[in-house]
């Protein structure tokens, strides 16, 4: 057995993991990563890039299709899901070959295997045992499914649908959230026949309900289906089908199901509540500040309960290896960190939902502005509709921004820091919006909840 002592050990080398172990480096510690696969975890293996890389793929399909409209003469042949594959791979590859190397300059000390957390906070991967003056807890999540659904053959969760080899003609999607949606748009795009199963009454529901609805009508525009507001009640497959039956007993058939209903965190038999760290629903309980109840040891990422995006991992594991190296990061809330949802059309926001806030504030003190990219040009030009929602205190500073329509991920930002910054709509509709771009939708939206709309009635 060998025993090796850093200034921090960090357990789990995604997002918020190898985001901490950069920072602490960065800050003059000693850092060991420890990482049973390989580092950038399930966002840059499963995750975030493979999903958009093949979102992307999807999107060249369909202007391809698309072309005669703008007048370019060409002819989409098929899918080669071979090539979109081997596209996929290229670009993960390339991004894990440059953070290994980011890593590795910063003389971070990178551990294969998995750890455990021991009573005395040491770190055991096999025979070996890590010590650290701290510890970061950053062990991620994993695709759940459902009581009595087991996952295998043609039961996918999101990994195994990355790994498939044929295009479905036909595809359920269990789950009508961010996974379940942005793969309904890429099959949709490939071809396939889509019905999305939602419990709740609508698509992403945990977004504006303007942006649910809205999403709902141009799925429907794109021939996606779904079934909404009646849970799912069992599944049964053979060798070339699955059928899905809920619990008003309709039936639904496809080649493949793919189960996106949550992730949960990898917390399990990895010594955590024996070390003495509290779990709540497999979640670690952590303070405002990422600190668990045992000295010395700090959780970020998906393991913490709230939002499960990597950028709010990021963000955790930069704030706790400033913690320790004693700054004082700003404590970023959830409600401020921007969501996107990368379908087509693409869902974006961050703040307050208009429910959220009359709940928080009264209808009374509440007021909100749509902005239909109808009227914006930039949008037509690239073809898509959508909107723009702006939720506010009257007199006051803006709540929240909900975007709706293709490539508003890039917006989103400027909406966050109208929200962080408690920006009045009278402060930013001054400022000018180069034109013609769709963030001049965002600046129509100010420019009408400060008393002066421009393109809009």
């Amino acid at each position: 057995m060998t025993t090796r002592t850093f200034d921090i050990v960090v357990l789990g080398g995604g997002s918020g993991g190898y985001a901490a172990a950069l920072r602490a480096s960065e800050l003059g510690k000693s850092v060991a990563l420890i990482e049973k696969d390989k580092v950038g975890g399930t966002c840059l293996h499963r995750g975030c890039i493979p999903t958009k890389a093949l979102l992307h793929a999807a999107e060249v399909a369909e202007h391809v299709r698309d072309a005669a409209h703008v007048g370019i003469s060409a002819t989409l042949d098929g899918i080669d899901p071979a090539g979109v594959r081997a596209y996929r791979e290229g670009i993960v590859a390339k991004k894990f070959k440059g953070l290994e190397g980011l890593v590795k300059a910063r003389g971070i000390t990178t551990v294969a295997g998995t750890g455990r957390l021991n009573t005395d906070r040491s770190v055991s991967v096999g025979d070996d045992v890590y010590v650290g003056s701290d510890v970061v807890l950053a062990t991620g999540s994993y695709s759940r499914t459902l009581p009595g659904l087991e996952i295998g053959g043609r039961v996918l969760t999101s990994e195994q649908a990355l790994a498939l080899d044929v295009i479905p003609e036909r595809v359920l999607i269990l789950g009508g959230g961010v996974i379940g949606v942005e793969f309904a748009s890429v099959w949709r795009s490939f071809g396939a026949e889509v019905t999305i199963i939602e419990a709740l009454p609508h698509l992403v529901p945990n977004e504006d309900i303007a942006l649910s609805k809205g999403l709902e009508r141009a799925f429907r525009r794109r021939g996606i289906q779904y079934s909404l507001g009646i849970r799912f009640a069992s599944a049964v497959q053979d060798d070339d089908s699955v059928t899905v039956t809920l619990e008003d007993g309709k039936e639904f058939t496809a080649d493949y199901l793919l189960v996106a209903v949550g992730r949960g965190p990898v917390t399990a038999d990895l010594g955590f509540e024996e070390a003495g760290v509290a779990l709540d629903r497999g979640f670690v309980t952590v303070d405002q500040d990422l600190r668990t109840g045992v000295p010395g040891v700090w959780a970020v990422g998906d393991i913490v309960p709230g939002l499960q995006l990597a950028h709010r991992g990021f963000q955790q594991g930069i704030a706790v290896a400033e913690r320790i190296a004693g700054l004082s990061p700003v404590n970023i809330p959830d409600s401020q960190i921007p969501k996107v949802t990368y379908s087509s059309p693409e869902v974006a926001s961050v703040g307050l939902s208009e429910e959220s806030a009359v709940a928080a504030h009264g209808a009374d003190a509440v007021a909100s502005y749509e902005y239909n990219l109808a009227g914006n040009g930039k949008s037509e030009i690239i073809g898509t509709g959508g909107l723009v929602k702006v939720v506010r205190l009257k007199d006051g500073p803006v709540l929240g921004v909900h975007l709706l329509g293709d490539r508003v991920g890039e917006l989103i930002t400027e909406g966050q820091l109208a929200v962080v910054w408690e920006a009045h709509p009278e402060d930013i509709a001054p400022l000018i919006h180069a034109h013609p771009t769709q963030s001049e939708a965002l600046g129509e939206a100010f420019l009408a909840l400060a008393g002066k709309p421009l393109h809009a009635l």
